[in-house]
């Protein structure tokens, strides 16, 4: 007996130390990444899985054309009529206008100097298929038979998280993955369609319902929740809609949306499946609620399958890309370096900011939630998520997010905006002076 006693206290020793060893290196562990989290190298990310993910990003559309051109019919919009589809058809000149971009990097040298020449007709459908064929429209996914005709077109990730340098001219240049495109009039594209009717039967609207709410998105916003919860209004009787969100400087940030529904490849999962309407396969029990999700439980959006699965394999890699995309550095200039160094003691110290957006990821650590009445606002957004709550919002890379407003849904025009309402929030009694410095510091995030 005393020998089985030596050997359990023995064991026991044993595994007390492997863990407090295990819990020192955790420490450790965590104590490097939050240091370095911005760069990349320390995620060890798998360079080949990266670019894997980069093509996904880019250019796949997990199987989406059976619900954009075979139900919505879109691919038919871009013809226009002379030449196949309906309507007068999609030039380079409307696309551009409803903020869709172009990747310069993807144009044949002789074809940048044909444009540069004048010698393309930007006000031709035709123009637009040859732009689909190399690949060159940002996020829109053209196929294209043997000989050459548009057989179908999808939507990618890239088409409302990726926008252009503008080097070339407004709306052409280099991509810039991860940046929210918050010129895209995602509603009005999809208005282009000629069967309304099957989102109007979907919402249990009807067909002028549907195009009303779509047209008045506005640029850089959508809906996310619509087709699962049906609600296209705030209380107001204005049409709900949120702001575009970065795929850049995710590194260390757990929730990956507004109201924290969950991690970032969960996210990846349910946009490709229920908003993109690719071919997937997708499984969330809290979607058969009735009560907050309607349209999600009457149509078993909680319970998506397909074969073959084109989405659940591409998850890794995509995951991968943009925990690779770093957020952007504010360019030199753009913002006063003295008042930003002030700002940024303001910001870690009587100002707050810093209790929640901590430094450096700029977002609370773990999973952590506020209600509407911790940050001051109402709680519509929130309670239309199974959280109920709101995620701290990270700020890296704020300069390039800035267009449209601030906070889920614009509703602040400016950062001074935002920093006057937690001042009278939190009765910080801030001065003109404190809340210039916040403002450059913020810009220099």
């Amino acid at each position: 007996m005393k020998k089985w006693n030596s050997i359990y206290y023995f064991l026991l020793l044993l595994l007390f130390t492997m863990v407090f060893v295990d819990c020192k290196k955790t420490e450790t562990i965590f104590e490097t990444v939050t240091e370095t989290v911005t760069d990349t190298l320390y995620l060890n990310l798998d360079p080949a899985l990266v670019a894997e993910g980069k093509q996904t990003f880019r250019y796949d559309a997990f199987g989406d054309e059976a619900f954009w051109s075979d139900i919505l019919h879109i691919d038919k919009a871009i013809l226009g009529a002379d030449n196949g589809g309906y309507g007068g058809g999609v030039s380079p000149a409307t696309a551009l206008s409803v903020g869709l971009k172009v990747d310069a990097e993807a144009l044949p040298a002789e074809l940048v100097s044909a444009i540069q020449a004048g010698q393309v007709d930007l006000n031709d459908p035709l123009t637009t298929l040859e732009l689909l064929k190399l690949d060159a429209v940002v996020g829109v996914k053209g196929n294209f038979s043997n000989d050459g005709e548009m057989t179908s077109v999808g939507i990618t990730c890239a088409l409302c998280h990726s926008t252009v340098d503008n080097s070339f001219s407004d709306g052409i240049g280099k991509r810039l993955d991860g940046w929210p495109n918050r010129d895209l009039n995602v509603g009005v594209i999809i208005s282009l369609t000629d069967n309304a009717q099957f989102l109007a039967d979907l919402l249990h609207v009807d067909a002028a319902t549907v195009v009303t709410v779509l047209q008045g998105w506005g640029p850089g916003k959508f809906n996310a929740g619509l087709t699962v919860d049906g609600i296209a209004l705030r209380p107001d009787g204005s049409i709900a809609a949120n702001l575009l969100p970065a795929a850049y400087g995710l590194q260390g940030v757990h929730l990956a949306t507004y109201t924290g529904w969950g991690d970032l490849t969960y996210w990846n999962a349910f946009v490709a499946n229920l908003e993109m309407h690719g071919q997937g396969n997708f499984f969330d029990a809290r979607l058969n609620d009735a009560g907050q999700f309607p349209i999600a439980a009457e149509n078993n959006f909680g319970n998506v399958r397909n074969s073959p699965d084109l989405i659940t394999p591409k998850l890794p890699g995509l995951q991968a890309y943009q925990l690779s995309l770093t957020a952007p550095t504010p360019p030199a200039g753009s913002f006063d370096v003295a008042a930003a160094e002030r700002g940024k003691e303001l910001f870690r110290g009587d100002a707050m900011c810093a209790s929640c957006h901590i430094s450096p990821i700029f977002t609370d650590a773990g999973f952590n939630l506020h209600s509407a009445e911790e940050i001051g606002i109402d709680d519509f957004e929130a309670s239309r998520s199974p959280t109920g709550l709101y995620r701290t919002t990270p700020l890296r890379g704020l300069f390039a997010r800035a267009k449209g407003g601030f906070y889920h849904d614009g509703r602040f025009p400016t950062l001074i905006d935002v920093i006057d309402h937690y001042d009278n929030h939190f009765d910080l009694q801030l001065t003109p002076e404190e809340k210039n410095d916040l403002v450059e510091y913020l810009k220099s995030i």
